[in-house]
C-alpha cells in the first residue's frame, strides 16, 4: 500500500458513493502510512474520520484489501497542524476549509473572496458595510442578515468573506457555511439513513450558520419545515444567521409564508446591479491583481471603459472577458488594444446584447401604473387594465422579435388579432394624448437602461 494506489482507489470511491460525498468527505483524506495489517489515513478532524469509517469504512476496507491482501482495517489519525479554520495544507485542495472537532463539514471556500478583494460602490455599499459589522462579531442588532440579489452581483462573496474574516478573528467559533442544495441533500441523507437526531445535533450546535440561495428549498415541504426549525433554534440561541437569494424573501415563490416572515425579521439588504462607475472599478482591480502575476502584459485604458459600457449585467461576465484578454495577451505576446478586445470577445459581446422579454415589458408596466401582473394579463376589460394591456402589446411588437400569435400567447392566450389591435389603438393614441407618449417614452428608457 502506497499513495499511487490510494490515488488509484480514490477514483473508484468517487464512482462508488458519487462526486458530491467524494468532495465533501474523502477529498480531504490523505494516506499516511501502513501499520501491520492496519492502513492509516490522515485527517483535518475526529468527526470526519468517525463519519467516513461509520458510513464508508467497509467500502475502503475492502477495496484496500483486493489491492493488497495483508491489510483488512482502516484507521483514521487527526494531524495537529491540520486543526485550525480555513488553514489549507499541502495534502488538502486549496479551496477546502478545514473544520474543527465536532464540526459538521461545509462548503468550500474560495480564497479569492475576501473582503480586500471586494470593490465597493454605491449600488452594494449597504450590503458591504452589513456583512463587515457581521463578520467583526459581537453582537448584532439584526439577525437574520439577508442579502439578495441577481446573478454575479456579489452575494457569494460577501458570505465567504464574512467566513474568512470570522475564522481569522474567532478560530475558536463554528462557522458553517453551505449552500441551500447542500443542506437539502444532507437532510435527505440524514431522512434515508434514520440519522435525524444525529443531524438536527449538528446543525444546531453552529454559532454562525451560512446559507447561500436559498430560494433553492422553495417547493420542498420537508426541507423547509427542517430549515425553519433550525433556524428558530439558533435564533433562540442568540446564533447568527446569514442568508443569501436571488430576490426579496416576499417574492420568493412557493416558499413558507411562516419563513418569509423569519426572514424579513432581521436586515433584509438589495446588491443593486452595477453602475458603469462600479464595473470600471472592478475591472481596475483585477488588472492590478493580474499585473503582479503577467507583469509584462499592458492594456490600453479606453478597453476597460468599453468592456464596462458593454458588458452590464453581470459582473461574472466582466471578470471572464478581462481574463480571457490576459490569457490571449499572455500567449500571443500582444498589447490589448480595443481593437484586439473586440476581436477576441466578439461572442461574448454579441451575447451580452441587451435582450428584452415580453415577461420583462409586462412586469414593468404593471409596475407603472400600478396594477398587478394577474390583471394585466387576465380577461377583464376594464379601461383600468385594458389600456396597460394594449401599452404592452404595443412595447412588445417595438422591443422584441416575438411573432403577434407569441406575444398574443403570453397574454393569457389572446388571438394575434388582437394583439394587432392594441398595437394600432396605441399607435393612434401616441399622436392624440401627450401623457400616453410620455409614458411610453419613459417605460422605453426604463426597458432599455
Amino acid at each position: 500500500m502506497d499513495e499511487k494506489i490510494w490515488t488509484k482507489l480514490k477514483i473508484s470511491l468517487k464512482k462508488s458513493i458519487g462526486e458530491n460525498n467524494f468532495n465533501n468527505w474523502l477529498s480531504p483524506i490523505s494516506f499516511s502510512y501502513v501499520d501491520e495489517d492496519v492502513a492509516v489515513f490522515t485527517v483535518p478532524t475526529n468527526f470526519l474520520g468517525n463519519y467516513v469509517s461509520q458510513n464508508w469504512g467497509e467500502l475502503i476496507t475492502g477495496q484496500i484489501s483486493s489491492e493488497n491482501d495483508k491489510i483488512n482495517r482502516i484507521r483514521f489519525e487527526v494531524d495537529p497542524e491540520l486543526n485550525k479554520f480555513g488553514e489549507t495544507q499541502p495534502s488538502l485542495p486549496a479551496h477546502i476549509s478545514v473544520q474543527k472537532d465536532n464540526e459538521l463539514t461545509g462548503a468550500q471556500l474560495d480564497k479569492r473572496f475576501t473582503f480586500d478583494a471586494f470593490v465597493v460602490g454605491k449600488p452594494n455599499e449597504l450590503a458591504h458595510a452589513a456583512a463587515r459589522r457581521v463578520a467583526e462579531g459581537g453582537d448584532v442588532s439584526f439577525n437574520p442578515l439577508f442579502l439578495y440579489g441577481g446573478v454575479g452581483l456579489g452575494k457569494t462573496h460577501l458570505m465567504h468573506a464574512i467566513a474568512w474574516e470570522l475564522s481569522n478573528r474567532r478560530p475558536d467559533i463554528n462557522v458553517l457555511y453551505l449552500s441551500a442544495e447542500q443542506f437539502m441533500y444532507r437532510f435527505v441523507q440524514a431522512l434515508r439513513e434514520r440519522k435525524m437526531m444525529d443531524f438536527k445535533q449538528l446543525f444546531r450546535s453552529v454559532d454562525i450558520l451560512m446559507v447561500d440561495d436559498v430560494q433553492f428549498i422553495a417547493g420542498k415541504g420537508s426541507t423547509q419545515e427542517e430549515f425553519f426549525h433550525t433556524f428558530n433554534a439558533l435564533v433562540d440561541q442568540n446564533k447568527q444567521i446569514i442568508i443569501s437569494g436571488d430576490r426579496a424573501p416576499g417574492e420568493i415563490k412557493d416558499l413558507e409564508d411562516r419563513i418569509k416572515s423569519r426572514l424579513q425579521s432581521g436586515l433584509v439588504v438589495d446588491l443593486h446591479p452595477t453602475d458603469y462607475e462600479l464595473r470600471l472599478g472592478i475591472l481596475q482591480s483585477k488588472v492590478e491583481r493580474q499585473k503582479q502575476q503577467y507583469p509584462e502584459l499592458s492594456i490600453d485604458n479606453n478597453v476597460l471603459e468599453f468592456l464596462a459600457l458593454r458588458i452590464s449585467t453581470n459582473v461574472r461576465v466582466l471578470e471572464g472577458a478581462l481574463t480571457r484578454l490576459f490569457a490571449f495577451a499572455s500567449l500571443i505576446g500582444r498589447h490589448i488594444t480595443l481593437e484586439v478586445a473586440q476581436d477576441c470577445l466578439a461572442d461574448v459581446l454579441r451575447a451580452s446584447e441587451r435582450k428584452i422579454t415580453v415577461e420583462e415589458i409586462q412586469r414593468k408596466v404593471s409596475e407603472h401604473y400600478n396594477i398587478r401582473l394577474s390583471d394585466m394579463i387576465g380577461p377583464k376589460r376594464l379601461r383600468t387594465y385594458a389600456r396597460p394591456r394594449q401599452i404592452a402589446m404595443f412595447l412588445s411588437k417595438q422591443l422584441t422579435s416575438r411573432s403577434l400569435p407569441e406575444i398574443g400567447r403570453r397574454f393569457g392566450g389572446r388571438d394575434h388579432t388582437t394583439v394587432m389591435h392594441g398595437v394600432r389603438r396605441i399607435e393612434e393614441l401616441r399622436a392624440q394624448d401627450g401623457q400616453i407618449a410620455e409614458d411610453l417614452e419613459m417605460l422605453r428608457r426604463a426597458l432599455e437602461a
